[in-house]
């Protein structure tokens, strides 16, 4: 599918409200390099992007680069200001942040995804733009190509420690892995997970009505996580099994010991890590009314 062209020029950047700066422009920028980076903090592929964005930001600061991130969200919880505000702090983000509630600067980019990244030039004009995850050797070499173009001579750093790390790691594949799967009923395909117990299916979610609840997805990965609310009764406590036992070893970082996942807050929860090559069965057990689930996203 041919995406619709992008911005050309860094475009108003027409936002809510900002977060670890005041509010940037076009004019304010001009002189540096700037890196948009559109995000969203429940995006399991923005979230493993996320380190060298950080590491962009510490790293070229104070040679040249603003780093901007347009948080958009995804989901009505998306917009509270403390599921944002909470994010920020929990994934160290320093640079300048954009909240994007509106989509107002989304659509003045011409954005469609989730993460992208986008490099302008220091008169603004857009350099190269890149999708998803990956290519962080690519946009580190076009970073450090400007910002010498804006300063030749100038002392640049070192290449970051985590694009170093990234070009000398076999990057995984994700052929044959189950793919993101939604529950709600906007997106959610039929017969793609099961419930059991009284659950309500909102446009978004799922949501556990009254009593205890089981929910059941079929997959084949080794990686699962779960977009989810705690809902009125935060935190809630919910039982992982894999294939109808305690996922034990298995157990993703959001996991305790005993096979538990306690939900304290609307955000991405790791369930299963290093589960073993093949088909598998996550259940999810709870007995909190008011749970709801989004969306499952897996990994090699």
């Amino acid at each position: 599918m041919t995406r619709a062209p992008v911005a050309t020029r860094l475009p108003p950047i027409n936002v809510r409200r900002w977060v670890n700066s005041p509010p940037l422009t076009p004019e304010s920028v001009r002189g540096r390099v700037v890196l948009v980076d559109v995000w969203e903090y429940t995006c399991v592929n923005w979230i493993r992007t996320a380190p060298y964005v950080r590491a962009w930001h510490r790293d070229y600061r104070d040679v040249g680069l603003t780093v901007v991130g347009a948080h958009a969200p995804e989901f009505a919880f998306g917009r509270r200001p403390e599921n944002i505000d909470r994010a920020i702090r929990d994934h160290g983000l320093t640079h300048p942040i954009a909240i994007d509630d509106d989509f107002t600067f989304w659509r003045a980019l011409r954005n469609d995804a989730w993460p992208a990244r986008y490099l302008f030039d220091t008169d603004g004009r857009l350099v190269d733009r890149w999708v998803g995850e990956g290519d962080y050797d690519r946009t580190e070499a076009e970073i450090r190509r400007l910002v010498e173009a804006a300063s030749p001579g100038a002392a640049l750093p070192p290449v970051s420690p985590e694009v170093t790390a990234f070009v000398t790691t076999t990057p995984p594949t994700y052929a044959g892995i189950t793919p993101e799967t939604y529950l709600g009923a906007d997106r959610g395909v039929p017969g793609t997970y099961a419930l059991t117990g009284d659950w309500r299916i909102d446009g978004e979610y799922v949501e556990l009505a009254a009593g205890a609840g089981e929910l059941v997805l079929p997959f084949t990965a080794g990686e699962v996580n779960l977009v989810a609310d705690p809902g009125p009764g935060a935190p809630v406590p919910v039982q992982v099994l894999l294939d109808g036992n305690p996922v034990g070893d298995a157990r993703g970082a959001d996991v305790d010991p005993a096979g538990r996942a306690h939900v304290d807050r609307a955000a991405m929860i790791r369930l299963v890590a290093g589960a073993t090559p093949g088909e598998h069965r996550l259940s999810l057990v709870t007995d909190r009314p008011g749970f709801r689930a989004y969306v499952f996203t897996f990994g090699p």
